[in-house]
């Protein structure tokens, strides 16, 4: 059998059709681009924050609630039911919401810490997606500003999500109301996915640019939630009783990489369709300069990254 006849068939196919060749341009510019170092980087400093944020919410929630545990509990529950098997464990050792001056303190500092580490990780990934080089990169206060505004955003989605879940606990009986529920909690993903792509983009892009990304993060995080949800939760679940911490890290790694991996890809789904990156080629030749098609595809992005930071 000629296998290099079939790659080439493979790749004539993949090419005429558009959303096959699409998905392959995406799939292409996350490895050109080293997405998978740019998701453990990301999943490094979500990790990071995680917890010093669950400190704060909690500490508000004392605070905010003192008189009323019962609305407490559920905003609690409802908080730690979008993290599949940790919250689980985390619910089983914070047993009760007490506000503490000290607590809200330390988790404030280190949230802040761990939020500027990932919105200037997230700020480098974005610029990296989309062929910003470091001399057109924000200077440091106007950086440090995106990194607050991205750690505001996240914040105020936190809320939005336990408020939300919260709310979808009421009408989880009812299909209809739970559809509503469903299409709210998307719309307002989406609505924060445009503002963090907005803000971590050096490039002054349309809000129509970054949209499909931002459609593609939000129903993405909510099949996250259903789909590897049940995975990790049955994949951590008997290690969390025999190894109680462990399997909490592990558990909290493996939802922060998928969920970076997320936002990445579709970061590379919008730079894909902007600068016209697909189809490409899955099969490696060599052309009349004795460049590798590979090779050609790269520096006709870099000249057309270079032209777009330019005007």
């Amino acid at each position: 059998m000629d296998f290099d006849r079939v790659k080439r068939r493979i790749d004539a196919f993949q090419q005429r059709h558009r959303p096959l060749a699409f998905a392959v341009g995406v799939q292409k510019k996350f490895g050109e681009d080293e997405g998978g170092n740019l998701c453990a980087l990301l999943t490094y400093y979500g990790f990071v924050s995680l917890f010093p944020l669950l400190l704060v919410f909690f500490s508000v929630l004392g605070f905010v609630l003192e008189g009323n545990p019962s609305l407490q509990h559920q905003l609690r529950d409802s908080a730690l039911s979008n993290l599949p098997i940790i919250g689980d464990q985390i619910a089983s050792n914070v047993t009760s919401v007490q506000g503490s001056g000290l607590a809200l303190v330390v988790g404030l500092l280190g949230a802040l810490w761990g939020g500027l580490g990932i919105a200037n990780a997230a700020q480098d990934a974005m610029n990296r997606v989309w062929g910003v080089d470091r001399p057109h990169r924000p200077g440091f206060v106007p950086r440090v500003l995106r990194s607050l505004g991205l750690v505001g955003t996240l914040g105020a989605a936190v809320i939005a999500t336990a408020v939300l879940s919260a709310a979808a606990g009421y009408v989880s009986g009812n299909l209809a109301l739970r559809a509503v529920a469903l299409v709210v909690s998307i719309a307002a993903n989406v609505a924060v996915f445009l503002l963090a792509f907005k803000l971590l983009t050096a490039r002054d892009l349309a809000i129509g640019t970054l949209l499909p990304g931002a459609l593609v993060a939000a129903v993405g995080f909510e099949v996250l939630q259903v789909v590897s949800g049940a995975y990790v939760g049955h994949a951590l679940k008997g290690m969390s009783a025999t190894y109680g911490m462990f399997a909490i890290v592990l558990g909290a790694l493996a939802w922060i990489f998928l969920q970076a991996r997320v936002v990445v890809y579709a970061a590379e789904v919008n730079v894909v369709r902007h600068d016209r990156l697909w189809p490409r080629s899955l099969v490696t030749a060599t052309n009349d300069r004795g460049d590798t098609t590979e090779d050609a595809d790269a520096d006709d992005e870099d000249d057309g990254a270079q032209r777009a930071v330019g005007t």
